[in-house]
């Protein structure tokens, strides 16, 4: 369906500008790589994963993300690179990215490492005129074509892990510059603004067969409150997983996944909004698939953690 109400376009917008400008998933735990960069080579294999979030279902032209992302190590020097594309469409607007990372990780000692990263990308940003209808035809704050903006972007990391816990601060969109749409600019909605993230987990093995693994992500952009996700899974033989998410002031989320012999990662989420939206909406659906490669390095010592 191409008709799209002025009215809708503008709550689009002005989203934009004062929530999330970053892709958004519920298992994020999966793919943490996406918004921290310190994260690529604190494996010692390479691994690929795919994130694929149909957000609302239900609703017409609804926010659909699309998240590819490949990291891993050096082969025998302390470092980790990585890159990542999305896709985020919603109705008449979309924004796509393409990034890529660099990290540099240090032993602290037998059981903790830190990690730091730095990714550079670049953003795009458009709408498509022909796809929106206004209630006034004469209305020329926006014509039928097509409007692209082209931005750098840079995200920044840090990243202190072992192997039962781990902590880890990012910031998104370091640059915050301007969409040069002027349409937009006279709405005065235009920034792009930077997102921090701060997250841990820690890991608990109940016994030989169980372990339980809460995890914490806390978000925040001004003038925006701060989000958090409280999220905790439980793994049965690192194979079969259940987990379960709460969103502040937007949803609650039940996650399941398989792991086929440390290879082949399958993961699935389905999101039920807490908000007004849900009389509207039957949920959220994501699918996280994921591949890990052979082990890649040849020194043991520089990422070994006990």
């Amino acid at each position: 369906m191409k008709i799209y109400i002025y009215t809708l376009l503008l709550l689009t917008l002005s989203e934009l500008a004062v929530s999330q400008q970053v892709p958004m998933y519920s298992q994020y735990m999966f793919n943490d790589y996406v918004y921290n960069p310190a994260v690529a080579g604190t494996k010692d294999y390479y691994q690929a994963k795919s994130n694929n979030r149909y957000q609302w279902l239900g609703i017409t032209d609804a926010p659909r993300t699309y998240i590819l992302s490949v990291c891993g190590p050096h082969k025998t020097r302390n470092m980790g690179f990585g890159g990542y594309v999305f896709n985020d469409v919603t109705g008449p607007t979309s924004r796509t990215g393409l990034y890529g990372s660099y990290a540099y990780n240090v032993k602290i000692n037998e059981q903790l490492r830190f990690s730091s990263g730095l990714s550079l990308g670049l953003l795009q940003y458009k709408i498509d005129g022909s796809r929106i209808i206004l209630h006034d035809q004469n209305d020329q704050t926006l014509s039928n074509g097509m409007y692209t903006d082209y931005l750098p972007d840079a995200n920044l990391g840090l990243f202190l892990y072992s192997k039962s816990y781990s902590v880890g601060l990012a910031v998104n969109q370091l640059f915050n510059n301007n969409i040069n749409f002027k349409e937009v600019e006279q709405l005065g909605i235009n920034k792009i603004k930077s997102h921090f993230m701060l997250y841990g987990s820690y890991l608990y093995q109940i016994s030989d067969d169980f372990d339980v693994e809460p995890t914490l992500l806390l978000k925040f952009v001004s003038p925006a409150p701060i989000q958090a996700d409280i999220s905790a899974k439980v793994t049965y033989k690192n194979m079969v997983w259940l987990g379960f998410s709460y969103r502040t002031k937007d949803a609650l989320a039940v996650m399941v996944g398989y792991n086929y012999k440390d290879q082949l990662l399958f993961g699935y989420s389905y999101d039920l909004s807490t908000t007004d939206i849900k009389k509207y909406s039957t949920g959220t659906h994501e699918l996280m698939l994921g591949i890990r490669f052979n082990k890649f390095k040849e020194s043991e010592s520089r990422a070994k953690i006990e």
